[in-house]
């Protein structure tokens, strides 16, 4: 009789994990603690709840990182990818889902697995010696107990980010008078048609006037120990943004580029506030890029003076969690172990990756490293040519740069061609000279190209490789 796999988690990175574990054949008991003990960001207690935006990113395996991991997910088996396609609601170029039906569908699949078992438990020590294959996916929000048993176990301080969430609009309380549907340049993506975003304009004026207010408005309070707590560079605060300079904005999520008012197409607007479904019926909208850390009174009142939002009726608010990583590069080994006790594998946010899909990625792997070393298989790491292998790469082998103060700099990333093994410059068809642009999408289909031989020829080869 094969052991069970423990895995401590059913986030992104715990639910991929059991999934790939359980489809090698090997038993799985999937540990979580919610709904019995809850965190500052989630809801409910389904597995994979998406506690921040309901974007994937970029579907877009041809040109874009996270398309490309994407498309190494889905050539892998991946739960998470198979039921973000079944769910996913129209979002321009990028692949977004029914938040509730995504989780729902991963919850049920799991517990319905034969080889899975769920228990709802809080795992706050180190597990007992019995637990000889280990997997702890328990994200950015582990709980206290758990975080301070992790720390005294690597002799490592806790390293944390703050994480920003958005507000969500209910469609019907957005004045269409004002606003309009369009993706920016018109793009379509999956289960899209090009009018995928709601936009709101702002002339200069009701720019600067909203940029103010961001300045003034009353902001969460940090406790003593959270002050020195960095943000991630990917998730900032708008507030925070607005604080760089007064055109960082409209530079940013703001950014007016692409983007014709349906209502008044010979105005052109200083900047645009987007809008992205949230729900597959379509109620639900989300504030792109508007990630805050505002005081509820003021959210209400600053976010109401966008035009086409006075009388927005808001079904989330913002808010802020302490997310908490490893400093992976020195306590992790390349199949994901810990160094200071080999029957512990990490996955997820946890390890230092930023985003949904770069945590279930991590999730998908620890799998598959746990199920073969369960198996008496050797696992090989993906090259790092590829989207899987780079992530890898980055949180077990990136430098760790040493500060006046002695520690290290690890932060956590999304997956980006710059994690990458440089490709060869794209050559030039004969007579013609590549102009910058074109140069730069001759590169971004060189790695990914090059990366799609390379994962498929790690997987077997069984994965067909035609251009999206």
């Amino acid at each position: 009789m094969i052991k069970p796999v423990h895995i401590i988690g059913a986030g992104m990175a715990g639910s991929e994990a059991a999934w790939q574990i359980a489809q090698a054949g090997v038993p799985v008991v999937l540990h979580e603690m919610r709904p019995g003990v809850g965190t500052d960001a989630h809801k409910t207690g389904g597995f994979a709840e998406l506690v921040c935006s309901n974007s994937f990113r970029s579907d877009d395996g041809d040109q874009n990182a996270v398309g490309l991991l994407h498309w190494e997910m889905r050539a892998a088996g991946s739960l998470t990818m198979a039921t973000a396609d079944k769910h996913q609601v129209p979002a321009g170029g990028a692949l977004a889902v029914d938040r509730d039906g995504f989780s729902d569908e991963v919850t049920r699949a799991l517990k319905t697995h034969p080889l899975v078992r769920v228990e709802y438990d809080e795992i706050a020590t180190l597990p007992s010696e019995g637990w000889d294959n280990v997997i702890v996916a328990t994200g950015p929000l582990t709980s206290p107990a758990l975080a301070t048993t992790i720390r005294n176990l690597t002799g490592e301080a806790d390293l944390a980010f703050f994480d920003a969430i958005a507000p969500i609009v209910h469609r019907e309380s957005i004045d269409m008078e004002k606003a309009w549907y369009q993706s920016r340049y018109d793009k379509v993506g999956p289960g899209g048609n090009g009018r995928d975003y709601i936009n709101c304009p702002m002339d200069r004026a009701q720019y600067e006037a909203f940029v103010q207010a961001l300045l003034d408005g009353e902001k969460t309070d940090f406790k003593e120990w959270e002050k020195t707590t960095p943000y991630f560079s990917g998730c900032l605060p708008i507030e925070v943004m607005a604080e760089s300079g007064p055109e960082t904005l409209r530079h940013g999520p703001m950014k007016p580029r692409g983007l014709t008012n349906a209502h008044d197409p010979m105005v052109k607007a200083y900047a645009v506030v987007q809008l992205r479904q949230d729900n597959k019926l379509g109620t639900l909208y989300n504030m792109v890029g508007f990630q805050t850390k505002l005081k509820y009174a003021d959210q209400v009142r600053v976010f109401k003076t966008i035009p086409g939002l006075e009388n927005a009726e808001f079904a989330r608010l913002g808010g802020l969690h302490r997310n908490t990583f490893l400093n992976s590069p020195k306590v992790l080994d390349e199949q994901l172990r810990l160094r200071a006790c080999s029957r512990l594998r990490f996955a997820g946010q946890i390890t230092g990756v930023e985003g949904y899909v770069e945590s279930a990625a991590m999730g998908l792997m620890a799998g598959r490293m746990a199920a073969a070393e369960r198996l008496g298989k050797v696992f090989s790491v993906p090259p790092a040519t590829t989207a899987h292998g780079a992530l890898i790469n980055h949180i077990t082998g990136g430098h760790i740069e040493i500060t006046d103060k002695g520690s290290g700099s690890f932060q956590p990333m999304n997956v980006n061609f710059g994690l990458f093994p440089p490709v060869n410059a794209p050559k030039r068809a004969e007579g013609k000279r590549l102009d910058h642009s074109e140069k730069a999408v001759a590169r971004k289909r060189a790695y990914t190209s090059r990366a799609k031989t390379d994962f498929a020829a790690w997987l077997g080869g069984n994965v067909a490789i035609a251009a999206e």
